[in-house]
């Protein structure tokens, strides 16, 4: 049987698409996944087939920037347009997980995938979160450590502003993304059982 994920986001500037790229990459090395990188964009309009994709999904990625300490608003847009699938807890038990992205070290990340995780429990969701201790945060640690950016929730990543998507994200957190897209595939085939 075939597992089918889908990372849905958004990317103002093309930082965390490469983000959401590594995540689907994750999911992808486990074996009998079929995975689907949705921006928002292609989930506009009602009748758009990606939305097809989202309702037979076991698990759903959520990821964006953060933009003013909350998901960007091109996020925001795609969550209140699934008000429908809400009534009818449409998407309830599938599996859910997040990802975000700043200039900054902290840049209120931990409140975006806050905002993501309480969408996904409005949906009836079950939240997958990163499982990977925190790197860089001993003398003995590094910046291309794992989840050097501490989170529990789901992946962050920082971005320098001044720099383009060739150059940044780092390594470090597009791994930590990587290694939040295989967790979900390993959930997800479990959950699916």
């Amino acid at each position: 049987m075939t597992t089918k994920i889908c990372i849905v986001y958004h990317s103002g500037y093309g930082h965390t698409a490469k983000q959401a790229a590594a995540v689907a990459d994750g999911a992808r090395e486990v074996s009998g996944t079929d995975v689907s990188e949705v921006p928002v964009e292609d989930l506009s309009e009602e009748a758009s087939p990606a939305w097809e994709k989202l309702d037979a999904a076991e698990a759903i990625v959520f990821g964006c920037p953060t933009y003013m300490a909350c998901p960007s608003a091109g996020l925001k847009q795609f969550m209140e347009a699934t008000s429908g699938r809400w009534m009818s807890q449409q998407w309830a038990d599938k599996l859910a997980a997040g990802f975000t992205n700043s200039g900054s070290q902290n840049g209120d990340k931990q409140n975006t995938l806050v905002d993501i995780a309480t969408f996904a429990a409005q949906h009836g969701m079950v939240w997958i979160n990163l499982n990977l201790l925190p790197g860089n945060n001993s003398s003995a640690g590094s910046v291309d450590d794992l989840n050097r950016l501490g989170a529990s929730l789901g992946a962050m990543a920082q971005s320098n502003v001044d720099e383009a998507a060739d150059v940044v994200p780092p390594k470090a957190d597009l791994d930590t993304a990587r290694s939040l897209g295989e967790r979900v595939a390993k959930c997800a085939q479990r959950w699916s059982e």
